[in-house]
């Protein structure tokens, strides 16, 4: 079969696509074959070595996929040849098939399509997370979203929507702001590309305080960089500042600013969460299973690439391009 690999640290132009051997299932194994892989920010960061888990080479990025199982292993309970499941697997994804623990993999509602499947848990999942768990959002809160077209912040945008909060939605395009706007945020605006000199950072916190009324009380940062202070500088009392990633750069924040404000700086790691806590992440899921079937999210998918043309897809996302997902199909 077929497998996008990483053999060397580096960009997306460092992956090949080679003849590697099919994979067999062990016990508790499903061997998937593989239709649609979404590509996420860790994919940029797991192929240059600096992403928080570091897989043994040659490996195939890819965190999240969806296709039909082919082979089950020994003790396999939950699947069936047949069956049509997504998977998050960390990585392997970008092959032809790919083999998965059966705790990894689950159904998905018929009505779902491949493509959306492999672009929903990874997004979906994150910010369900941060917004219900860590955010504790309520319904009437202000909700700013920093990096709003991208994957988890568009997603993020839906989620207030329907959890009933008032979304402003902040991107570095108006295009960009338009799909945010036309996903659920009430308000937009458009911040200037970084790095930001301290004027800059000023005009974005008064105008983000303007759109808020005089501030926000959620603030999900998945940009980081020069952009992090302004917004923490335009949060209301007792406000949630959800640190979600860093693609600007790993911003340092002055601390006296949540004295002042007496707000909180929350982390968010999903992915460890889920290993945490398996059984709340299982009842987050179904929730948003259940928003899906109910209309009030889809994921948004800009652009599809083939398995060949894999590392364009990850240079999208890593360039900015993207807005919502862009996934891979096999």
């Amino acid at each position: 079969m077929k497998a996008l690999l990483s053999k060397t640290p580096g960009g997306p132009e460092t992956l090949v696509l080679e003849d590697v051997p099919t994979p067999e299932p062990g016990k508790g194994d499903v061997v998937i074959d593989v239709k649609a892989i979404g590509v996420n920010y860790p994919d940029v960061l797991i192929i240059q070595d600096q992403y928080q888990f570091k897989p043994e080479r040659p490996f195939s990025p890819g965190g999240e996929i969806s296709g039909i199982v082919k082979a089950v292993g020994p003790e396999v309970t939950k699947f069936k040849v047949g069956d049509r499941v997504m998977g998050s697997i960390g990585w392997g994804g970008m092959a032809e098939e790919a083999v998965v623990d059966q705790a990894r993999v689950r159904a998905f509602p018929d009505a779902m399509s491949f493509e959306e499947a492999a672009a929903l848990l990874m997004t979906y999942g994150t910010s369900y997370y941060a917004l219900k768990d860590r955010g504790n959002c309520k319904p009437g809160e202000s909700l700013l979203v920093l990096g709003a077209a991208g994957g988890v912040g568009l997603a993020a945008v839906e989620l207030g929507a329907a959890m009933g909060m008032e979304v402003i939605a902040a991107a570095s395009s108006q295009d960009k702001v338009d799909l945010a706007m036309e996903k659920g945020a009430k308000k937009g605006l458009v911040y200037p590309r970084g790095p930001l000199e301290k004027a800059d950072q000023k005009a974005l916190s008064d105008k983000i305080k303007e759109l808020g009324g005089g501030g926000v009380d959620v603030i999900y940062d998945g940009v980081g960089g020069d952009y992090a202070e302004p917004a923490l500088r335009a949060m209301n009392w007792d406000g949630r500042f959800l640190v979600i990633g860093f693609p600007a750069g790993i911003p340092k924040m002055p601390l006296n600013l949540t004295l002042l404000k007496s707000c909180n700086i929350v982390g968010v790691f999903w992915g460890a969460a889920v290993a945490r806590d398996p059984q709340a992440n299982e009842e987050n899921i179904k929730e948003i299973f259940a928003l899906y079937e109910q209309g009030k999210i889809k994921p948004h998918i800009s652009n599809t690439y083939p398995l060949e043309k894999g590392p364009d897809a990850i240079t999208e996302l890593m360039e900015r391009r993207a807005k919502g997902k862009v996934v891979v199909t096999v």
